[in-house]
């Protein structure tokens, strides 16, 4: 993705070398991806048409949440807007009062995406009127990337990285040699060699700040199987006895895996969980991934800048790691030096990747601590846990007062926690006054006419597995 966004946007004016090996594996589970892709592809003005069948992706309106809440209780985050906000108030004041007045039905009634997702329908709708993501087959997109890069001017080099070589003056990177012997010399280093972080951590020496005490998870099995059904358009997130399974439809097979906590359960009880609850043959043997939560205390020290898994990692309920690999990537060649690099350049990057992945991890801390399940230690320990002041903050607010204000570049609108805060089961002890300028009957008519145009919209659409079909096939609808 960084050999790709740099190519496109300033190939011209570098000389790129994308260091890789065959021999070293990918995590390669990154198969689920929110909305905010599409700006990515925008930018480097790829296909869609093209991207879907060379990843063999399907549409994702949404993440169902199973057993979150409670053993057996569901709801949906969608990517969707609800109902029609006021100025002074959001939607959710005027639906809180609907539903004080038995006038409203679920808060899922009113959203586009929610529904269809439900119906598993989808179509591209005039005016970009669905919003929607992708899941897709992260190794296929790899070499997508990879060809998409070397047409804009990319070479890569392929080899292990034996040594990295610094400047024994001012510390930073000078070379790499390669274990064929050899090397390779540069003025900025993208570290995307993840967890392990050779170059911003055992080289740089940048420390790694651990969230681990309010995210349990530190192990996933990922696991893929043949398909044995239509593909819905929605990541499946199962909650577990310690911890939660992903299942994702992509067109040829459908991604599995469980991402748990060694300090619950161990490896053998977590993959037969996983082998016990999915459908269809087996395409491979269960493969664990170690990883632990938090980020790089900098993502940019001196000419060495880290993205992707090498400079933080949070688990991969909410889709958001390929997301922060996107923004990395677009803040640098934001930020791109252009003579020698300005340490207030380093600072500001810095600065805005942590703000930006606090404000994720606080949502995802959200997910685990707000739950009713008490049926295992896993889920009684997440939920008493202390949580960081800023989503308590959030949590407070809207118990309160129905109200939840967005902080500025944050990657989830309000409607994202309204959605996930309603579905974990806080209820707002209050709406906003301007809800009660409604009377009854207008009001079962604001809430009514557009459920009914919702209800109408998705009755039209095709099922999602036609539209893929016939979209990757180039024919549309």
């Amino acid at each position: 993705m960084v050999a790709a966004g740099l190519s496109k946007s300033l190939g011209k004016l570098l000389d790129i070398k994308l260091i890789e090996s065959d021999e070293i594996g990918t995590v390669g589970v990154g198969e689920a991806t929110i909305p905010t892709l599409m700006n990515f592809h925008h930018l480097l003005e790829i296909d869609e048409r093209e991207f879907m069948a060379e990843t063999m992706a399907t549409f994702k309106l949404g993440i169902s949440f199973e057993n979150w809440r409670n053993v057996g209780e569901d709801y949906i985050h969608s990517f969707g807007t609800t109902g029609t906000d006021h100025w002074t108030a959001g939607f959710q004041h005027f639906w809180h009062k609907g539903r004080e007045r038995g006038l409203a039905g679920d808060y899922g009634d009113y959203c586009l995406e929610l529904k269809a997702s439900l119906h598993n329908r989808f179509a591209h709708l005039p005016k970009n009127g669905m919003n929607y993501a992708y899941h897709m087959d992260a190794g296929r997109y790899a070499r997508f990337l990879r060809r998409f890069s070397e047409r804009y001017g990319v070479q890569r080099v392929e080899g292990k990285i034996a040594e990295v070589r610094k400047d024994l003056i001012h510390g930073d990177i000078r070379a790499l040699r390669l274990d064929s012997g050899l090397e390779l010399e540069g003025d900025l280093f993208i570290d995307c060699t993840g967890f392990r972080a050779l170059l911003i951590g055992e080289t740089m020496g940048v420390g790694y700040e651990d969230w681990s005490h309010w995210l349990f998870n530190d192990s996933a099995a990922a696991l893929q199987t043949k398909s044995v059904g239509d593909a819905i358009p929605l990541t499946r997130s199962i909650g577990r006895e310690s911890g939660w399974q992903w299942r994702i439809p992509l067109q040829h097979r459908v991604g599995n895996g469980i991402v748990y906590s060694s300090r619950y359960t161990d490896d053998d009880t977590a993959i037969r969980t996983l082998q016990a609850n999915v459908e269809g043959e087996p395409l491979m043997t269960p493969r664990i991934i170690r990883f632990k939560p938090g980020q790089r205390r900098q993502t940019w020290k001196g000419n060495c800048v880290a993205i992707g898994l090498a400079s933080g990692f949070l688990e991969p309920i909410e889709s958001t790691s390929i997301h922060l690999i996107q923004r990395g990537i677009i803040r640098l060649m934001q930020m791109f030096p252009t003579d020698g690099i300005s340490q207030a350049d380093v600072d500001e990057y810095n600065k805005q990747a942590e703000t930006e992945i606090h404000h994720i991890r606080d949502f995802i801390i959200l997910h685990y601590h707000v739950t009713n399940r008490r049926d295992t230690p896993y889920w009684r320990d997440a939920a008493s846990m202390p949580v960081p002041a800023s989503l308590r903050h959030r949590i407070d607010l809207f118990r309160e007062t129905g109200r939840v204000f967005r902080i500025p570049n944050e990657l989830f609108a309000e409607n994202s926690w309204i959605q996930v805060m309603l579905g974990q089961g806080i209820h707002p002890r209050q709406h906003h006054q301007t809800a009660d300028l409604m009377g009854d009957d207008e009001l079962a008519h604001f809430l009514g006419s557009m459920a009914t145009s919702i209800e109408r919209t998705v009755a039209q659409l095709p099922s999602h597995q036609q539209y893929v079909q016939q979209y990757c096939a180039g024919t549309g609808w």
